[in-house]
């Protein structure tokens, strides 16, 4: 039986990459969040009559268990424009600089005929813009 080398994005998620009680700086925290996304978390769906990939908004909460550990989340705002439901959203990570915060939007159309309902579809959105602010997946909105 031979032993195979594991990069660091192929170790389980849920083990951290820090000791409990141990701040990293927002630098670093940044950088591991935005490696490449592991293909096996990645999905795909049509939009727009093109394919694209994407992370699901519990991945990006793995992933940001996983390199940000203590990071916060909450729904700050929301509004109801011109039919659209728009919520905005906090993550915070705790780090040696202090409290690090990113902001973002997600919105949907009330009277949603898809997948899902216009709450849960804007609040996945914004969650997963507020983690791309932090790095996460943000070369996935190069596509």
């Amino acid at each position: 039986m031979t032993a195979q080398a594991t990069t660091e994005l192929e170790k389980p998620l849920n083990q951290t990459t820090e000791t409990a009680g141990e701040l990293r700086s927002i630098r670093e925290i940044v950088k591991d969040l935005s490696k490449p996304i592991a293909q096996k978390h990645l999905r795909k769906r049509r939009q727009g009559g093109k394919e694209i990939s994407y992370l699901a908004w519990h991945d990006a909460v793995k992933y940001l268990d996983h390199y940000a550990p203590g990071w916060c989340y909450e729904l700050r705002r929301i509004d109801s424009i011109g039919g659209k439901l728009i919520l905005t959203v906090r993550i915070s990570i705790l780090c040696t600089e202090g409290v690090v915060y990113r902001e973002a939007t997600g919105q949907e159309d009330e009277t949603l005929d898809a997948y899902g309902d216009s709450s849960s579809n804007a609040e996945s959105m914004a969650l997963r813009r507020a983690a791309a602010k932090f790095g996460l997946g943000l070369a996935l909105y190069d596509q």
